[in-house]
């Protein structure tokens, strides 16, 4: 048997969810096939003994769109905002130090030496101008503020948002602001300032909700209602043309069976390996562009003690760990200083991560040896004694995508392989950032150019499909 549907969407995290929630608003058909049990992807939330544990994103920044749809899904009673003023952390020279937020507590912060601090404030007098080839995020840190600042702040910083190598991360794809400053006002600083917006807007703010992050993913599932098709595996995808426009062929596996599904225009929102595989029948070309997308795995570590068994306060955001401390540990986020209901009264929620980029052999680890490790680094920093009430520890091998040096080239290789696939369409967190809310709105735009495709009555081809595909808080 074999059904068409307007547009297949292949991939239920956060990307394909957005993307499919932005279609049926615009009453454009759609189907999503998600081959695990559950939407989400990487969002989980976990409740456990009365504490409540993510295994992926532990909040998100707040965007518009991202509020919009907030709204829109009537989840805004259940939002939660962490406090703004709550302080981050780097464990540098064996010890917590407080990260400076405003030029004050820049000046009389421990963390920097004087001379530090002088690269900084006196950036704004000193114009440069960022070389013509790909420059890591390291090499930018050490030329405009010197080795301190990247072993200090800037790497640690890194290790939070990407799990990435700073060495190997790209700065115009990462930090494509800081790199644009750069190039046209001659400083970072002088450019941040003349690109703040003349109204005043409020902050982003960290966010997440009464249930936790996974909130979001699951409502967008259920409004999507049997729109969404979970344990449904697309073994291949083809193309063939049908009344002289472009047609899809997909080859489902699901509970009931195999089944042959025909679309209009395909979105593929999966991990960029099974979208190489995936679209290998419709070009020789696809498997060979993805495969140059690389991914850091993590390892998390959620645990729940009580309080008196933490001898540090842990308020606030948490803390990174620059990596000349040579722990395996990355950073940890204090949930329950964070936001309220993540843990029974009198407990504390702890949530820590290891791996990244610079330490894949971690995740390759069993389950027992990651938590004892990283329990232990974790307890001599944050004095803790005994062992926690209970624990949760999962094992992403592919949880961030890394914009390292050559990834813009990467992608647009991608969006030319896909210029010549009129319907073809990508989404995803490799594309223009892995934060929840970049990805919200990434998908929305592929959602406008998947319409704009299925309502124009001929091919898209070249540079107007281009467009369509040109258009992620962290850990």
């Amino acid at each position: 048997m074999q059904n068409t549907v307007q547009t297949i969407i292949i991939g239920g995290g956060i990307s394909g969810l957005a993307c499919a929630y932005r279609l049926r608003q615009m009453d454009i058909p759609v189907l999503l096939l998600e081959r695990a049990r559950r939407v989400g992807g990487v969002i989980e939330s976990v409740e456990q003994n009365g504490f409540l544990f993510e295994l992926g994103p532990q909040s998100f920044l707040s965007t518009d769109k991202l509020l919009e749809v907030i709204g829109a899904l009537g989840l805004g009673p259940e939002l939660l905002r962490a406090s703004p003023h709550a302080p981050r952390f780097v464990l540098a020279k064996g010890r917590l130090e407080r990260v400076p937020m405003s030029p004050p507590e820049l000046l009389t912060s421990s963390l920097l030496s004087r001379s530090t601090k002088w690269r900084l404030a006196s950036e704004p007098f000193r114009r440069s101008q960022p070389p013509e080839e790909d420059e890591s995020v390291a090499g930018f840190v050490r030329r405009k503020f010197g080795a301190e600042l990247l072993d200090r702040l800037a790497g640690p910083f890194v290790s939070g948002v990407y799990a990435g190598d700073p060495e190997k991360l790209s700065l115009r794809s990462a930090f494509p602001s800081v790199y644009a400053w750069e190039k046209q006002y001659g400083s970072v600083l002088r450019g941040t300032m003349k690109s703040r917006p003349r109204e005043r807007k409020a902050r982003s703010a960290l966010c997440s909700f009464s249930h936790g992050v996974a909130t979001l993913v699951r409502a967008l599932g259920e409004r999507l209602g049997e729109a969404v098709r979970c344990g449904a595996s697309v073994a291949s995808v083809t193309r063939s043309k049908a009344n002289g426009k472009g047609q899809f062929t997909l080859q489902v596996n699901g509970p009931e069976g195999a089944q042959l599904l025909t679309a209009n225009a395909v979105v593929v929102a999966t991990e960029t390996p099974a979208a190489g595989q995936l679209l290998a029948g419709v070009s020789a070309e696809f498997p060979v562009c993805f495969e140059r997308i690389e991914y850091a795995p993590v390892a998390v570590v959620a645990v729940g003690y009580r309080r008196e068994q933490v001898s540090h306060p842990a308020d606030g955001f948490g803390f990174l760990v620059a990596r000349q401390e040579g722990l395996r540990v990355l950073g940890c986020v204090w949930n329950s200083s964070l936001f309220p209901g993540r843990a029974p009264k009198g407990m504390v929620n702890l949530t820590s991560f290891a791996g990244g980029a610079t330490d894949a052999e971690i995740c390759e680890w069993s389950e027992e040896r990651i938590g004892e490790t990283v329990g232990r680094e974790v307890a001599e920093v944050l004095k803790i004694s005994g062992p926690p009430v209970t624990r949760l520890i999962s094992r992403h091998r592919r949880a961030l995508p890394q914009y390292n040096l050559g990834h813009g080239s990467r992608v647009a290789a991608l969006r030319e392989a896909c210029a010549r696939v009129p319907g073809l369409f990508l989404a995803g967190n490799y594309l223009e950032g892995p934060a929840i809310g970049a990805c919200v709105e990434q998908a929305f735009r592929v959602a406008e150019s998947v319409r704009q495709y299925c309502t124009s009555g001929e091919e898209l081809g070249g540079a107007q499909n281009a467009r369509g595909h040109a258009v992620l808080e962290s850990t």
